[in-house]
């Protein structure tokens, strides 16, 4: 299973760059609609839709918004808002998990999906095709996922070794503090180096990652709170070793818009 886990890690390593840097800005911006699209799919089961009609439904309608959201944030203005309620929304769901994780309906799950997907796409998207800054848009996607990618392996291997201590029992009971903290050292790790080398202030720049790494987690036990409720191991069954495209970019979707509004916001990309 490990060895499997890692070839597909690798295949998914190898088709991201050739996205970010081999293809035109737009037409990642599609591939990313595309995943997205794919994800909101899996969220379907969340909200125990089994019918295929149903779920292409739920999936068509996602990749609307995405579209319609894609177009409307063209305003900086709008983009700003866009992200800042998306950053609300996290918090709610952090509040959710630690309060009520066991409260749950299937209309609500459905609804939750848009929260989720959609501004974490126009995130990604407008981080992609944005062109004057600190870095080429990219590279600032990429600084993302390495962080999002930090907080992940270095939680598993803090947690495998060192855990103790229960994070979130009633949502996932494999991860611990210990792995958390682990995650959260890697994470400041990877946005320190990435602020030596685009030559930003160091102290900033890491405690911005820090926020990152934070709602990366908030993302990764949202969807497993979504995913204990509707009685599911794994989002889906594309990608070997690893369960399906939400289980993969879980973390993203809530790590993105806070990364985006503090980029955007703060003029250091445009």
């Amino acid at each position: 299973m490990l060895k499997k886990r890692i070839l597909t890690a690798v295949v998914l390593a190898c088709a991201l760059l050739l996205v970010l840097f081999a293809m035109p800005p737009r037409w990642a911006v599609l591939v990313f609609g595309a995943v997205f699209t794919l994800g909101a799919w899996e969220w379907a089961g969340f909200g125990e839709l089994r019918a295929v009609a149903a779920r292409i439904g739920y999936a068509l309608g996602i990749a609307a918004l995405l579209g319609l959201f894609w177009w409307w944030s063209a305003d900086r203005a709008n983009l700003l808002i866009l992200f800042s309620c998306a950053c609300v929304w996290w918090i709610i769901a952090f509040l959710w998990l630690t309060l009520a994780p066991g409260r749950h309906q299937p209309l609500l799950a459905l609804l939750s999906g848009l929260p989720v997907l959609v501004p974490s796409f126009v995130a990604l998207a407008r981080l992609q095709v944005a062109q004057h800054g600190f870095a080429s848009g990219p590279q600032a996607v990429l600084w993302l996922l390495l962080m999002v990618i930090g907080a992940d392996i270095g939680a598993f291997f803090a947690g495998r070794n060192f855990g103790r201590l229960k994070l979130a029992p009633r949502v996932s009971p494999s991860k611990t503090w210990e792995g958390a903290l682990g995650g959260m050292a890697t994470v400041a790790a990877v946005a320190w180096v990435g602020a030596a080398h685009f030559g930003l202030s160091a102290a900033p720049t890491v405690a911005f990652g820090c926020s990152v790494g934070i709602f990366s987690i908030v993302g990764d036990l949202t969807e497993s709170m979504f995913k204990r409720s509707a009685g599911l191991k794994d989002s889906g069954v594309l990608l070997p070793g690893h369960g399906g495209v939400l289980d993969r970019f879980d973390s993203v979707t809530a790590a993105a818009p806070l990364y985006a509004l503090g980029l955007f916001g703060s003029g250091v990309l445009a």
